[in-house]
């Protein structure tokens, strides 16, 4: 069974970076797209930046643009979702996701079929 295991969320303070990192259980997997979304509680799950595998091709949320960069490696299929200048309302559950089976807008959750377990960002004032 191919996961999708996540590292990198933690406490940071405002202004602070972090740097999240996504990889495939399975060396043989492959994607279209790879992307990161969060859910801050009682909120609903935004976009937030997503990588075509083929094309390189980056797209952002607006609520993120210039503050986080999105990057992939071929080993594991590997995404990384570098963070700076964090603000509180960065806090959120942040989920990477993978679009294996191609077709659907990578700006909405439902373009994705494999998501990761989540990993917590915590901004502290």
């Amino acid at each position: 069974q191919v996961q999708l295991v996540e590292s990198g969320g933690g406490l940071v303070q405002a202004g602070g970076s972090l740097r999240l990192s996504c990889a495939a259980s399975d060396d043989t997997f492959s994607s279209y797209a790879m992307g990161w979304f969060r859910q801050a509680p009682g909120k609903e799950r935004e976009f937030v930046s997503v990588i075509g595998w083929s094309s390189g091709l980056t797209y952002y949320g607006d609520s993120v643009k210039g503050r986080f960069t999105i990057s992939k490696a071929n080993a594991k299929n590997s995404v990384h979702l570098q963070m700076d200048y964090l603000k509180p309302e960065d806090t959120a559950v942040y989920y990477c996701a993978a679009d294996t089976l191609g077709g659907n807008s990578w700006f909405l959750t439902a373009g994705y079929d494999f998501w990761g377990q989540g990993t917590q960002v915590t901004v502290t004032s």
